[in-house]
């Protein structure tokens, strides 16, 4: 089964999905704030909205990438150098801004369709720019230049990205209200998270950039 990476990449990989999908962001503050104002089926739709977005990001970067493999290995090398910088940039965020979770619990606001929050959902993932750039930088940093292999081994990471961050969104909802308060009234938990996503992400830059540097 060309398509599945080495036990190694899997397991960075595994680190770093896990660190996303605990780091709030405007998607969890969506699932989140739907779950509150209009119940859990609004933001397991929401939820799913969000799933497929990711899941057509992954489609396309994972033949674009590829293309841009066969294309030019230098054009992909200097993709994943960018990839390298982005994710110092993101880890100096983290650190300088922290976490942002703003939740809407207001009840009595005007309540959305299933359908509704599924495209809210699939909008806020789907048409984010910083998204958007972040799976074109992220992705590529788990395959090597000229792996005939890549578009199918990027889009099995994408996938299994979803397997991963699925049930632990789903948990997150059903304990929405005890797991918003817990955030609200520990700030040092999300000063954790944010330290732990920024160590993650300045070692997987770092590593790309010794291995380049070889």
């Amino acid at each position: 089964m060309d398509f599945i990476p080495d036990l190694p990449t899997i397991l960075a990989f595994t680190l770093a999905g896990l660190v996303l999908t605990i780091t709030p962001g405007p998607d969890m503050t969506l699932f989140l704030g739907r779950t509150l104002s209009e119940g859990r089926a609004a933001g397991l739709a929401a939820m799913l909205g969000a799933t497929t977005g990711i899941l057509i990001h992954t489609s396309l970067a994972a033949l674009g990438i590829s293309a841009l493999i066969a294309a030019s290995p230098d054009a992909f090398l200097a993709l994943k150098l960018a990839g390298a910088a982005y994710l110092v940039y993101l880890a100096i965020q983290a650190i300088r801004s922290g976490s942002r979770l703003q939740l809407d619990a207001r009840a009595g606001g005007r309540r959305h369709s299933i359908a509704a929050n599924w495209l809210t959902g699939l909008g806020i993932n789907l048409l984010n720019p910083k998204i958007i750039l972040f799976f074109v930088t992220f992705l590529p940093q788990f395959v090597s230049v000229g792996d005939p292999d890549a578009a199918a081994k990027l889009f099995f990471l994408g996938v299994y990205f979803i397997a991963l961050a699925i049930p632990i969104a789903v948990a997150v909802i059903l304990a929405a209200d005890r797991f918003a308060a817990a955030l609200k009234r520990r700030p040092a938990v999300m000063r954790g998270i944010d330290w732990l996503f920024a160590s993650v992400f300045s070692a997987f830059a770092i590593k790309i950039l010794l291995t380049q540097g070889r």
